[in-house]
């Protein structure tokens, strides 16, 4: 009996749970409002990239932001990286 479309994926998630893209790449699975989809959409077409590299962008230029108003080894640069221990 052939698998459904819902089988094949959850056996390409469960093979998959991190890229193998040399990044180490991690799934997202979210819902957005209406408006921030329509956005994104906007601003993804706007500059000719993908959706997820629109919102790539978006994240790293802010977290970039963020990082060149803190000095390391400071309360503000531990606290930072202290919410859920990432770090990039």
């Amino acid at each position: 009996m052939p698998k459904t479309a819902a089988q094949r994926q959850a056996e390409y998630r469960a093979r998959r749970p991190t890229a193998a893209d040399g990044n180490g790449g991690r799934r997202l699975n979210t819902w957005v409002s209406t408006a921030v989809h329509l956005a994104l959409a906007r601003l993804a077409h706007r500059y000719g990239v993908t959706q997820r590299e629109m919102l790539e962008r978006l994240v790293l230029a802010e977290d970039d932001r963020i990082l060149a108003g803190i000095k390391m080894d400071t309360p503000e640069w531990d606290a930072y990286f202290g919410a859920g221990g990432v770090t990039r």
